[in-house]
């Protein structure tokens, strides 16, 4: 299937010299992407470092390419040479930084990892200005309705049919169980999923021995999606200090398990909660109905905000509103440090507009907020045409987020 991310590895390559870095989960689509781009090159070399054969050649120095793919030939088009994994190398920036540095105006080079390529603190000297990172996130509506993007913040609303939308709400946006759509292949997939997550990236890649207590901690977030983090509880569940289960979770973000919502702090009264929510990448994972919708919309939000950066439309933040007074909206998306709209996720319609998503729009000033619900059927609307708080489809909202 087509991804976004195509067309904006395309676009990078166009424009820049840079490397660029495709992030994201295991089995999220790096492979599937790399495929697709290699398919538009006429000369492209693909070395996994999980692959012996490649991690032999790429230990042979930065210059074995020479004798694959010669940079002194006149070419209409560069070659494209693609690193899948290469962070598990210890030595793994100063390789890159070398090869860049030899070959930036011979290649365009992509490097893929299924954990965050900044994971190692050493490793020799910056490679500022030498590379962009992209991430890349599960299937969302507007990918699966228009992988056209654009550099605009909004799109026209786009509708996805049922079946399909049912199918991301419950399956998740991982691609192959979307795909597959069967409840004993996602349960077959999971427990695959874990055992690499857990038993192989995590304990060879970050030092962590206690990766049963880690595999706790992890059960126990998806129990508490969209729940304020207390480390000091967590940490007498598992039995470890706070500081250890920041360091875990922290890990748990690196390897794209669960992500972080902080709360805004800006021009809010009354202002004191300071502990984040946590919530998944993978939302099929939570059995509570209110939490599973919350996840699904954070997700969605997360994803566009994240485009929208690495894109370089502006600068955005994905954010959480509560005060002192118990005051509180589930996502604010904010843009260059300004609030941009607020976002209430409610199962159904029968709820009126949340009272304190309209005192917070009037007390920060934002152009847009609304109240997103799961059982209203899709309207060809833009939501965005609205200034005052509003009750809208998921199924609307979501597409049109980029």
């Amino acid at each position: 299937m087509r991804r976004i991310y195509v067309d904006l590895i395309e676009k990078h390559f166009v424009e820049n010299s840079q490397m660029l870095f495709l992030v994201g989960a295991r089995q999220v689509g790096k492979t599937t992407v790399a495929q697709l781009i290699i398919n538009k090159y006429k000369e492209s070399l693909y070395l996994n470092w999980d692959i012996v054969k490649d991690r032999q050649l790429i230990l042979t120095g930065q210059s074995f390419v020479e004798n694959i793919l010669p940079s002194n030939v006149l070419r209409e088009k560069k070659p494209l040479i693609i690193f899948d994994e290469i962070h598990k190398y210890k030595d793994w920036k100063n390789y890159l930084k070398g090869f860049f540095d030899l070959y930036k105006n011979k290649f365009d080079i992509l490097v893929t990892g299924s954990a965050r390529l900044d994971i190692y603190k050493a490793g020799g000297d910056s490679m500022m200005g030498r590379y962009f990172q992209y991430r890349i996130h599960p299937l969302s509506i507007r990918e699966l309705t228009n992988v056209d993007m654009g550099n605009q913040e909004i799109a026209p609303p786009a509708l996805l049919a049922t079946d399909k939308f049912n199918n991301l709400y419950k399956y998740g946006g991982f691609p192959e169980p979307y795909l597959k759509a069967r409840d004993n292949f996602l349960q077959q997939w999971y427990s695959f999923r874990d055992k690499q997550l857990f038993s192989e990236d995590i304990r060879d890649l970050s030092n962590i021995h206690e990766v049963g207590q880690l595999e706790v901690l992890a059960f126990i977030l998806k129990e508490q999606v969209g729940q304020l983090l207390n480390r000091s509880n967590l940490a007498r569940k598992i039995r470890v200090d706070a500081s250890t289960i920041s360091r875990w979770i922290t890990v748990l973000e690196r390897f794209f398990f669960c992500y972080s919502i902080r709360p805004w702090s800006k021009n809010i009264t009354r202002s004191l909660i300071k502990e984040p929510k946590i919530y998944l990448y993978d939302w099929s994972l939570i059995e509570d109905k209110g939490a599973k919708f919350e996840n699904f919309i954070a997700s969605h939000l997360l994803k566009a905000v994240d485009l929208w950066n690495d894109l370089g439309i502006g600068g955005y933040g994905l954010y959480f509103i509560r005060n002192k007074d118990k005051k509180e909206v589930d996502f604010l998306v904010t843009k260059n440090d300004k609030p941009l709209f607020l976002v209430e996720a409610k199962l159904s319609a029968n709820n009126r507009v949340s009272a304190n998503m309209q005192y917070f729009q009037a007390q920060l000033q934002c152009p847009h907020a609304f109240q997103v619900v799961l059982d209203l059927d899709y309207v060809n609307k833009n939501c965005f045409e609205y200034n005052t708080p509003v009750i809208v489809p998921a199924s609307t909202f979501l597409s049109q987020l980029i």
